[in-house]
């Protein structure tokens, strides 16, 4: 008899697959699924596409939700205060001094604000972003396209896993090395895949379970194999340094809170962008399944990649999604559409209105609707050298303009964000995002949505309650 996976290395959960189908009830379900998406697809607004969410349903279309005001630039220096997860120092240690802050701002003087940023003539943004910071940028030119907080310190939970990996793949250059699994790894805090002691992986295969699963345990694994905890710890730093990445430092190689760990929603695209270039580093993001080999008793399994943007967005690249008690949410998404790529990256997030990697493709699609030729607010440098020395673009410091990041109003049709003279940061909570013109026409479409939704899953109730009679009748249960 087969015995099952121990307890303490948890299995991703599973995209539906195709045995779940064979039940005549549920193909026709499926079949009324995608006449729904074909026929009223285009129609339903941003709040109400996607997956179900099992952490929160997404609210209602004109539902109002506060994000973060940052034109204080509150975290200019160092995250804010761990609420409920102490960041520990070792006894006889001290915490880290906060990194220092460059005289000008990395990537062009427009990115030394807090608030939103965007050039004047691009449409309004996405009204369903709640993280505290974010940024687009094109990850072949490095134009930086809009952002909010750019350079602001937060905590990266396990997007810090993309600089872990930016220093492995120039390490550990044999993906072919057989890494043997031990007891430390299993015992590694946060999240799992599932390897254990005795179980013999290929670098490569662990690298893969490192981004498809976000697995600590393959991240203790990885970094003793390059040497140590302690030495990987050193070349990320070393590494983000080089990248022109100044705000972020590194106090753990899986990306769990760690005393004076950041980074900054740039930094996350520098680094990003910077894995992009290192084979096979495009392959493994994008993986969707993949398989662990067991180990002892315990029999090889399946998992799949959790970043769920592989599974709903049309171009998706991949990317990297986190989360710990301090830092919420965060997220790195990259997608390509008529042969442009762009990156967008979220920190201090949050599963409302919708599921990040949803947010993420809200801004996703903006950036993919804007001219190309639209002049950014800003660059991603090459290097750290560059970083030192880098300069505003050719009047930028007259382009960018800001828009309000307190209260939103889901299901605008509008916003403030894409016109103005000002370049000065505008944080101030506002009662909607639109005028109230523009939010009564959208309450209107919503409520029509809503009653068309209501029909639509009436008629789905019909089908399959039809079908599970059906199927009684021919004894077929799959």
């Amino acid at each position: 008899m087969k015995i099952p996976a121990p307890s303490s290395s948890p299995r991703p959960s599973f995209p539906p697959s195709s045995a779940r189908l064979r039940h005549p009830a549920a193909r026709r379900w499926t079949l009324l699924g995608a006449a729904i998406t074909v026929l009223f697809g285009s129609v339903l607004p941003p709040a109400s596409i996607a997956f179900a969410d099992d952490e929160g349903t997404p609210l209602p279309p004109t539902v109002t939700v506060s994000t973060p005001a940052t034109a204080d630039c509150a975290q200019r220096v160092s995250p804010a205060p761990a609420a409920d997860t102490p960041e520990d120092v070792a006894t006889g240690s001290t915490a880290p001094a906060p990194l220092s802050v460059p005289t000008s701002p990395v990537g062009g003087k427009a990115l030394g604000q807090c608030g939103i940023v965007v050039p004047r003539g691009t449409s309004a943004l996405p009204p369903d972003i709640s993280a505290a910071a974010w940024m687009v940028a094109d990850l072949d030119t490095g134009d930086v396209l809009a952002a909010k907080d750019p350079h602001g310190r937060y905590r990266p939970a396990s997007t810090l896993k993309l600089l872990t990996m930016n220093v492995l793949l120039r390490s550990l250059t044999d993906v072919d090395r057989v890494v043997v699994g031990t007891d430390a790894d299993t015992e590694q805090q946060g999240s799992r895949v599932g390897i254990g002691p005795g179980g013999r992986y290929t670098v490569r295969q662990l690298m893969l379970f490192l981004m498809m699963g976000s697995g600590n345990d393959v991240a203790h694994a990885l970094a003793v194999a390059n040497g140590g905890v302690e030495r990987t710890l050193t070349q990320m730093n070393s590494r983000a340094r080089a990248l022109g990445a100044f705000d972020t430092r590194a106090a753990t190689v899986s990306g769990l809170d760690g005393a004076g760990q950041s980074t900054s929603v740039y930094d996350l695209a520098l680094i990003a962008r910077s894995d992009m270039k290192l084979p096979p580093f495009p392959e493994l993001v994008a993986t969707k399944y993949s398989e662990v080999p067991g180990f002892g008793e315990y029999p090889a399994f399946g998992i799949a990649n959790d970043n769920a943007l592989l599974w709903g967005y049309a171009g998706a690249l991949g990317g990297k999604n986190g989360y710990t008690d301090g830092a919420g949410n965060t997220y790195v998404g990259m997608a390509e559409r008529g042969g442009r790529r762009l990156v967008v990256t979220m920190l201090g997030g949050t599963q409302q209105p919708r599921r990040q990697w949803m947010q993420g493709a809200s801004l996703l699609d903006w950036g993919f609707a804007q001219d190309p030729g639209v002049t950014p607010i800003g660059f991603l440098v090459a290097s750290g050298a560059q970083a030192t020395a880098s300069a505003a673009p050719d009047g930028s410091s007259e382009i960018p303009v800001t828009g309000p990041s307190g209260t939103l109003t889901f299901g605008a049709t509008g916003g403030g964000s894409g016109t103005g003279a000002s370049a000065a940061p505008i944080d101030t909570p506002s009662e909607a995002a639109v005028p109230a013109a523009a939010s009564g026409e959208s309450s209107g479409i919503a409520i029509v949505v809503w009653i068309v939704l209501a029909v639509l899953a009436a008629l789905a109730v019909l089908v399959v309650v039809a079908g599970l009679r059906g199927s009684g009748r021919r004894g077929d249960h799959g």
